[in-house]
């Protein structure tokens, strides 16, 4: 089933907008991060930021603690590659269940990993690995690593493709330019659409993905968003479907970075289309569907973290599902945009990938 294409460009179809500031202020919660990456909130009111080197960290009574949470896995620290995701189980105020997906290897041979633990609030404790991406594959680049848990108790997990290996994202026996789905303790699904192909790999939910960045779900869709980083130009955002192939490499509205064609396809039968391009490319990072209380305006929409341009997108979304009116905010921070999620107090945060990274909150003026 083909997807209702936008095409953004600088001659652009819709409106972009920038909202005003009158309409919100931004506070700064924490800095002082080395590339976070990742944010969770917990059922306690502290929340927990992951720093791409490693370092697991935690924010209590809006004071970023100062010694990072012991015993954190090693990962591989090496351009986009090292500690990536942290997730609380849906029980973790009875369990202290975590989820955690880092890099693990070297630049040689490596893997997207998750693992699951028990956080005490000092230290997590019973570190298990319960999935790992095959094959492996060299550089540290493209790992993917975003999480989300569905409704029915699954697990999903983004895999990039490598940038070296395009290829691997049409093949159905690599994890590589995927998107897996898994239960809690790292079994396969008896759902799961190739579950029973001898000549796949069971756990793919999806494929042909270049490196998504995102994994969202909206229950009143019953829709998973996510999107992914073209190269120059064709990032994506897309509405997942077990089973679909989302064309990469064979098709893509982005060039290569030195500019030579990638395909001279854009559509192609059998796959699935985007329902946003943005081309330029904003290298979209994080990504939130905006359920909270403080800016009702904005309920049922969709917010995109921006490495590249640096700013947060929020996308107005109908109720059908289709994209609209485009408004850039942040954009005079000048600072890139890693991750963005919504509060349980209804406020938007927000964290900036740089060396000395912050949590931001925006709250209405």
């Amino acid at each position: 089933m083909t997807r209702f294409l936008l095409t953004l460009s600088l001659t652009a179809l819709f409106a972009i907008a920038s909202v005003a500031r009158a309409e919100y202020r931004v506070e700064t919660v924490a800095e002082g991060l080395e590339h976070p990456w990742s944010l969770a909130f917990l059922p306690d009111g502290r929340m927990l930021v992951t720093e791409r080197p490693g370092r697991l960290r935690v924010i209590e009574n809006g004071q970023l603690r100062e010694a990072p949470v012991e015993g954190v896995p090693p990962v591989l620290d090496a351009q986009q590659s090292g500690l990536l995701e942290v997730l609380p189980a849906p029980d973790f105020a009875e369990t202290g269940t975590l989820f955690l997906s880092y890099v693990h290897g070297d630049r040689r041979a490596n893997h997207t990993r998750l693992a699951r633990a028990r956080f005490d609030g000092e230290r997590l404790h019973d570190v298990q690995p319960i999935f790992t991406t095959m094959p492996a594959k060299s550089g540290a680049v493209h790992g993917g690593g975003r999480l989300l848990l569905l409704s029915d108790g699954t697990l999903l997990m983004s895999m990039g493709d490598g940038f070296f290996f395009r290829e691997e994202s049409q093949k159905l026996d690599s994890h590589i330019g995927t998107v897996v789905r898994i239960n809690t303790d790292g079994s396969v699904p008896e759902d799961n659409p190739f579950v029973g192909r001898a000549d796949v790999l069971p756990e793919i939910y999806s494929y042909g993905h270049r490196h998504i960045q995102a994994l969202v779900y909206d229950p009143a869709t019953q829709r998973i968003y996510s999107h992914e980083h073209g190269p120059r130009g064709g990032d994506e955002l897309n509405v997942l479907q077990p089973g679909g192939n989302y064309g990469w490499p064979l098709v893509s509205e982005g060039r290569d970075y030195s500019r030579a064609l990638i395909t001279p396809f854009t559509r192609m039968p059998g796959m699935i289309d985007p329902l946003l391009v943005w081309t330029p490319s904003i290298a979209p990072a994080g990504m939130a569907l905006y359920d909270g209380d403080l800016f009702p305006q904005w309920r049922g929409d969709l917010f995109v973290a921006a490495l590249a341009e640096k700013t947060i997108r929020r996308v107005s979304m109908s109720e059908d599902g289709t994209p609209g009116e485009q408004e850039i905010m942040l954009a005079d921070l000048g600072e890139r945009m890693r991750d963005v999620r919504v509060g349980p107090d209804g406020a938007l945060y927000v964290l900036t990938d740089e060396e000395d990274g912050r949590l931001l909150r925006i709250v209405p003026r």
